[in-house]
């Protein structure tokens, strides 16, 4: 048995050199190191009378990887008279005066302008919490996109985007006098249906050329057919929108 034991102490220690000189898979640090998605924020503002859960499903078409650090916030509106629907109490942004909503159509300017600031307080806490504002993404349909609108070009900083659906401009055109040099880098992605009965289709084809002629990138989709609603190619538009403006942070 001592003659055995140098023959073991050196097979020992040509396994414990092996062990620790052969290479293996990389380990979750190594994973950690790759380039991860950026931090990003989309906020969802709703229609007339709806809510904020009822449109959480439609994250569900954003499954690229780009999205696996994104945020949410689909926030409900509170319950207000509208005018339009001769004062009844419903979830509501802001007060609208009349429907159809046309390029004409009176603004109430005021409820408007307080609901932006709601919308501003939502935006600054995610900042406040690390997220960059290039990558914060404001999106809405119907009064949520006509609040949409108004929020970026009345917020301070550059933000990724504004994504209009079937909205309007809520403001008179004199609004456009304060917007911000920084506000106005913030691009716009407008999508209307051209059989839209709820928010005509001349009222949003009326608020490119004004964002236009004030120096404001505004893309504009037309969907023959869509009445008062979002389809699935809007969406998948979206994404892809999106996907293409997400700035890395790192």
């Amino acid at each position: 048995m001592k003659q055995q034991l140098p023959v073991v102490l050196f097979a020992v220690a040509i396994f414990f050199l092996l062990w620790f000189t052969t290479p293996f898979p990389p380990t979750s640090s190594g994973v950690a190191r790759m380039s991860s998605p950026p931090r990003s924020f989309i906020l969802w503002l709703h229609g007339l009378g709806d809510s904020g859960p009822a449109n959480e499903p439609l994250k569900t078409v954003f499954a690229s990887p780009e999205f696996r650090s994104t945020t949410w916030s689909f926030p409900s509106a509170p319950s207000n008279p509208v005018t339009c629907n001769y004062g009844a109490v419903m979830p509501s942004w802001f007060d609208i005066h009349e429907i159809p909503v046309t390029a004409t159509s009176p603004n109430d300017e005021s409820s408007v302008l307080q609901a932006v600031k709601k919308v501003h307080s939502m935006i600054d806490k995610e900042i406040a919490g690390g997220i960059s504002p290039n990558n914060v993404f404001v999106c809405g349909f119907s009064q949520g996109g006509a609040l949409t609108l108004a929020s970026v070009l009345l917020y301070p900083k550059t933000l990724g985007g504004g994504a209009v659906f079937s909205g309007w401009v809520p403001l008179n055109s004199s609004f456009l006098e304060e917007v911000s040099a920084d506000a106005k880098r913030t691009p716009i992605l407008w999508s209307h249906g051209m059989a839209d009965p709820t928010v005509l289709f001349e009222a949003g084809q009326a608020g490119p050329p004004l964002l236009s002629g004030a120096g404001v990138s505004c893309e504009f989709k037309a969907y023959p057919g869509l009445g008062h609603s979002i389809n699935n190619e809007e969406l998948k538009s979206l994404e892809s929108w999106i996907r293409s403006r997400l700035q890395s942070t790192s």
